[in-house]
């Protein structure tokens, strides 16, 4: 099941809106990090940075057949061999990763979904007692360039709420400026 649509651009529009390296490094992936899920991957934009960074294998899902060839395409040109790009309806089957199987979960610009608690409470499972969840969503801003429409587009405060309902416990600070157009929110689950 597709999430609520936002429109996705062509990729170098996409990528145009994010550093995506700075963004995960501000949100606390580092090497030693271990595996990395990356909820709803797109183009790869976060999922391909991701992989140049940890020394674990990156779970790229994406519902859009399109979007999971884009991010193998992109993978291999970069020579980035830890890429395992799939196609998953998260929402209905979850990953299929083991519970507590990874060390970060990214959930990118797909919290303005029908039932973000789903994806939450599925990043909860498959990651580690203390591994990290990292949300980034478009700043609550209808001068953005895009995004979800401002009636779906959650707030930071809303984000938050709803990962510390499925569990996580909140880092500071709150919430990290992620410019030009977005926000992140740094969580840890409890152990």
């Amino acid at each position: 099941m597709k999430t609520r649509e936002s429109g996705m651009p062509e990729e170098p529009v996409w990528s145009a809106f994010f550093d995506p390296e700075a963004a995960l490094r501000t949100l606390g992936l580092q090497p030693e990090t271990g595996d990395v899920v990356d909820f709803g991957c797109g183009y790869g934009t976060f999922a391909i940075p991701a992989a140049g960074i940890v020394r674990g294998t990156v779970h790229a899902f994406d519902v859009d057949p399109a979007m999971v060839i884009a991010t193998r395409t992109r993978a291999e040109a970069q020579g980035r061999r830890n890429v395992v790009a799939r196609q998953r309806d998260l929402m209905a089957d979850g990953t299929g990763l083991p519970d507590g199987s990874a060390g970060y979960a990214m959930l990118f610009n797909i919290l303005h979904c029908e039932h973000p608690d789903v994806l939450l409470r599925e990043a909860w499972r498959v990651l580690v007692p203390g591994g990290a969840l990292a949300i980034v969503h478009w700043n609550f801003d209808p001068s953005t360039p895009r995004g979800p429409s401002m009636s779906i587009r959650p707030r930071p405060e809303l984000c938050r709420a709803w990962a510390l309902e499925a569990g996580f416990e909140a880092e500071e600070p709150y919430p990290v400026d992620l410019p030009p157009y977005h926000y992140g929110l740094l969580f840890r689950k409890r152990t």
